[in-house]
């Protein structure tokens, strides 16, 4: 996992971490924590579709719409409210996401498949930021929908405001990442009864 040796973008700083085992968690997790001091990974219309490159959704080459960051936190914004909200069992409103989704232009497709045969697939259908971002908001309805809330998580260390989804067979992943906040937790943890000792 990227929690382990974090790729460094633009400027020197690590990119997002990718521990959220879904697209829409690793959306939210674009803005985290270090130190106690908040981070956004997003400083710039390029730190998106860089973000976008790594998800496999945009293409390296392609052209960054000037709106992209901003556009890109809106979302991020939508979809942490409706998350946080169907964690917690409380109602949300769906407009800020649907305005994501509506502004999604697709264009079917129809191609060979890597077996030979024909799959329908969606292309977006103009190079605006709200047809780059389309993918991340769908994804983010289709958890809002058919996700598991049970297995939708924050990291339980202190200092970590990571999400994950818990694909473990035993649904027990407690950490972002058992390289960083595991160990982190274990260390603090093992330090605190030697004290105590």
């Amino acid at each position: 996992m990227d929690a382990v040796a974090p790729r460094v973008g633009t400027g020197g700083r690590p990119d997002a971490p990718q521990v959220g085992d879904h697209l829409a968690l690793d959306l939210l997790n674009t803005e985290a924590l270090s130190q106690g001091q908040a981070i956004d990974h997003w400083e710039s219309g390029e730190d998106v579709h860089r973000w976008l490159v790594r998800q496999g959704i945009a293409s390296a080459g392609e052209h960054t719409p000037s709106d992209l960051l901003q556009r890109g936190r809106d979302l991020r914004k939508a979809v942490r409210e409706a998350i946080a909200a169907r964690k917690a069992g409380e109602p949300f409103d769906v407009q800020p996401l649907n305005v994501h989704l509506e502004a999604y232009l697709t264009a079917p497709r129809l191609q060979r498949d890597a077996a030979g045969g024909w799959a329908m697939t969606r292309l977006p259908a103009n190079g605006t930021a709200a047809s780059l971002l389309g993918p991340v908001a769908e994804a983010a309805a289709h958890l809002l929908v058919e996700g598991d809330f049970a297995l939708v998580r924050q990291c339980e260390h202190p200092d970590c405001i990571l999400w994950f989804y818990d694909r473990t067979k035993s649904h027990k992943r407690r950490w972002c990442s058992m390289a960083q906040c595991g160990n982190r937790q274990k260390a603090a943890r093992f330090r605190k009864r030697n004290h105590a000792e």
